[in-house]
């Protein structure tokens, strides 16, 4: 078998405010391609961040249930996820991304960058940024159909034309399962979830140096879950739901390129959420949310003897709405809020055959609360045989949610109008081997969260408020990865993780650990096609890690580590028609990522794919 080498010409979309190659970006990075995506095949795209190092995913039930992923040790809310370039984090729900929305069938790629990253995209960036990209547009047609345990079925379909100058491209997916009982009571009933998804994108060069675009995206689903007996407050077995939906456009215009000296955009983007609670299909509440951004970038590219300077400018305008509404409490918790945001990037990047320098700083403005500014100052130096030192020093902030801000519920919360953002310093030192067929790199870390935004009893009227906190919660880790391909037969990549993650303790003043956040984890993925076969396997290590149980004595409890695993073998039966099989949770492993909340055992799968390019 020929040894390829590395793929490092990859670009990278979210370390630099400019797209680079993944070979000389200082920032931590990990690239999921299309290919992996295809022969692993997971239905929703936190299975496959599972794989991604420092990633603590938490399913609050069985899949399809609500889903949290925190990046080294950041809080649930602290990650920026963009979906085909527009920002997805829901405003109607605590500012956090919705994944257990995201279907995997209309992802063609994704990236994640590790570490503080809002000197470049501002609020939230504090654990990481997270960049999907929908189906690629590649000409033709593709259509895919699946059933199996737990009542599982999914389908989607994609499509793309092109024709001189103009660009379309569309996907659908669809997916349900029955699910388990989550809360395991005699006689319970399952728990399941449906969602829908769908894309559209379209751009036109209107020369080789100018082009425009649209885009648009629709996310949709139900889940079922085991929540509160409505009198005394336990958790039990209950008919509880939500209905959730997301909805948003861009558009957007280019000039230039990666080699022209002068290139830039500007862009448009509109976001709508919505999120509704049900008791056995009675209301209880319902949030929605709107985001609007207006931005611009313009770059300049020169060259002083060795070396290549970017220069990137970019503004942006943000307004977001939220709306809040209730049953329950007679509409006591009703919210109508909005606030504005505007903000100023600066970026110098220089990069040779040898070095690549970057510093960017960004002012952001609110008009809620404080303002604040972010720096990141980061280099990556070859020093030969394959080798790479890396290092980067990077801060972040997220501003208080509408809920942190105003959220009411009668004699138990209220909010706090007096926030100011969370911020986090932090810095990391890496080295990097790549050569040939193989690569590697060690990562070592350290973040600093200050003025953390916590909930705390008022003395004065013995609600529950929030406040920031005076202390300061501390975050540091040790990433190790490797990859080889050793053929289009054989790819192999794994990855172990080491977090340190501790908040204040308010009764002895100390440090204790943080909850839903595993010390060890690691996964080892591979892929591969011979002749008309193809595979995929993965197996995820996810450490033992501490939760806070929501029954009364309301204890934390320590839930034991497990191991993950999946697989997927397909044959093509013809050019164009593939068979698949598919397994999950493979080792029948019996875990919990909180506490009181199963998932699934052992899943089988079968499936058609049909192709046309």
């Amino acid at each position: 078998m020929q040894a390829l080498p590395v793929d490092t010409s990859q670009i990278v979309i979210t370390a630099s405010r400019a797209p680079e190659s993944e070979a000389q970006a200082p920032a931590s990075v990990t690239i999921i391609d299309s290919e992996e995506i295809e022969r692993l095949d997971e239905p929703l795209v936190a299975s496959l961040l599972r794989l991604t190092p420092s990633a603590a995913v938490t399913s609050i039930g069985p899949a399809g249930s609500l889903t949290e992923v925190r990046i080294r040790g950041a809080e649930a809310n602290h990650t920026l996820l963009f979906v085909d370039g527009i920002k997805i984090n829901d405003p109607a729900s605590g500012d956090a991304p919705r994944f257990e929305l995201l279907n995997a069938d209309l992802a063609s790629r994704i990236e994640v960058v590790r570490g503080p990253q809002s000197a470049l995209w501002g609020s939230d960036a504090i654990g990481g940024v997270i960049a999907i990209n929908g189906l690629a547009d590649q000409r033709g047609f593709g259509a895919s159909a699946e059933g199996g345990s737990f009542g599982f079925a999914r389908a989607s379909a994609s499509g793309a034309v092109t024709d001189g100058r103009l660009d379309l491209s569309g996907a659908a997916g669809w997916q349900r399962a029955t699910g388990i009982d989550s809360f395991g009571a005699p006689g319970g009933d399952k728990d399941g979830y449906r969602n829908f998804s769908g894309r559209l994108r379209a751009t036109f060069a209107l020369s080789n140096s100018l082009r425009v675009g649209a885009s648009a995206l629709a996310l949709t689903g139900e889940s079922e879950f085991d929540g509160f007996d409505p009198v005394t407050f336990v958790h039990t077995d209950t008919r509880d739901s939500s209905r959730n939906a997301l909805a948003a456009g861009r558009l957007w215009a280019e000039f230039g390129s990666r080699q022209s000296a002068w290139s830039g955009h500007a862009s448009a983007s509109l976001l709508g959420s919505s999120n509704r609670n049900y008791l056995a299909n009675d209301p209880l509440n319902r949030t929605s949310g709107t985001r609007r951004i207006v931005d611009a970038q313009v770059e300049r590219t020169f060259a002083t003897g060795p070396l290549t300077h970017r220069l990137i400018v970019a503004a942006e305008d943000e307004r977001e709405t939220f709306r809040a509404r209730d049953t329950i409490y007679g509409g006591f918790t009703d919210q109508d809020r909005n606030r504005d945001h505007r903000a100023l990037t600066a970026e110098w990047r220089a990069s040779s055959a040898a070095f690549t320098g970057d510093v960017a700083v960004r002012r952001d403005l609110f008009n809620r609360f404080r303002d604040a500014t972010s720096l990141r100052a980061s280099g990556l130096v070859n020093v030969g045989a394959g080798f790479a030192l890396t290092g980067s020093y990077s801060e972040g902030i997220a501003q208080p949610t509408f809920f942190d801000l105003y959220g009411f519920f009668p004699g138990s919360f209220g909010g706090n109008p007096a926030l100011k953002p969370e911020s986090s310093r932090g810095y990391e030192a890496g080295v990097r081997y790549r050569h040939g067929r193989i690569d590697a790199s060690l990562t070592g870390y350290r973040q600093r969260l200050h003025d953390e935004i916590v909930d705390v009893t008022d003395p004065a009227t013995f609600l529950l408020t929030t406040v920031n906190r005076p202390e300061t919660s501390y975050r540091s880790g040790v990433e190790a990865a490797a990859g080889i391909r050793v053929s289009d037969a054989l790819r192999l990549s794994a990855n172990y993780a080491f977090l340190h993650a501790s908040e204040p303790d308010p009764v002895t003043g100390g440090q204790v650990p943080e909850l839903r956040r595993p010390k060890h984890s690691g996964s080892v993925a591979a892929d591969g096609a011979v002749g008309r076969w193809s595979y995929g396997a993965s197996i995820a290590y996810v450490g033992a890690h501490l939760d806070l149980a929501d029954n009364f004595p309301f204890d934390v409890r320590r839930l034991h580590a497990y191991w993950l695993a999946g697989a997927r073998l397909a044959y093509a039966v013809r050019p164009g028609i593939e068979l698949y099989a598919r397994a999950s949770n493979l080792l029948g492993a019996r875990y919990e990522d909180s506490v009181g909340y199963r998932t699934e055992g052992r899943g089988l799968f079968a499936g058609i794919r049909l192709e046309r390019r």
